[in-house]
């Protein structure tokens, strides 16, 4: 086993916060109705991509009747379909879909991971199962010797990849970087971060994330890898 299959096997058997694992095991026994067939996956989610990628993508959480069910990152819920359709015309998955851990997408030159991989009440991790997770993150980015650029998915994962910049002494002197979609900061030393919008349905529903924004944040990260 690699470094990156024990970080990935760390991940899976984590029992950090007993909040989060209870509420975890009991959607995947409630289950939704549309799902009743399912056998929910239930355990904190691991990364999706492979350590050799040059982009990263920091998400919030994994969605209860999503990745919690599918047992991987952004499958199986409209937020996925978003981002990978998005990531599939700009060339970093190899189809627009997702819908098991079985469907055939691979992440191409890019990979996936999460500020808290367990699927938390009402989409709200506290910050301490934050602070929990935030060493999965800091491994993650240990066992990337490509990384040339880090995309956080909303608010939180931007404050958590800058808690994780200033941990490792990446961040330049100045006022500290703020988030809005489509900023942009480079570093001497560290990979580039990007912001953008999450690709939630509050955001997308209400045409706050539109698809030619989300395109638009990839091509630019596209752009900053060289």
């Amino acid at each position: 086993m690699n470094s990156w299959e024990k970080l990935q096997k760390s991940i899976i058997t984590c029992e950090r916060c007993p909040r989060l694992r209870e509420h975890c095991q009991t959607i995947a026994t409630e289950k939704r109705r549309a799902f009743s067939d399912w056998t929910y996956w239930g355990k904190p989610i691991p990364n999706l991509g492979k350590p050799d990628a040059r982009l990263l993508l920091v998400g919030l959480a994994p969605a209860a009747h999503g990745a919690n069910r599918t047992g991987r990152m952004f499958t199986g819920d409209r937020s996925g379909d978003f981002l990978f359709r998005a990531m599939y015309e700009t060339g970093f998955a190899s189809q627009p879909t997702a819908t098991g851990r079985d469907d055939g997408l691979e992440l191409i030159d890019a990979a996936i991971t999460a500020t808290a991989h367990c699927a938390p009440p009402d989409n709200k991790p506290t910050p301490e199962e934050i602070a929990n997770c935030a060493p999965f993150l800091d491994s993650t980015l240990n066992l990337m010797p490509n990384l040339k650029g880090i995309l956080a998915l909303g608010r939180i994962a931007f404050d958590a990849c800058l808690r994780t910049y200033k941990s490792r002494g990446w961040l330049s002197p100045g006022p500290k970087p703020s988030f809005s979609h489509g900023a942009l900061y480079q570093f001497d030393k560290a990979p580039f971060l990007l912001a953008t919008f999450h690709p939630s349905q509050q955001n997308t529903f209400t045409g706050k994330l539109t698809p030619e924004m989300m395109r638009n944040i990839f091509e630019t990260a596209k752009a900053h890898l060289g």
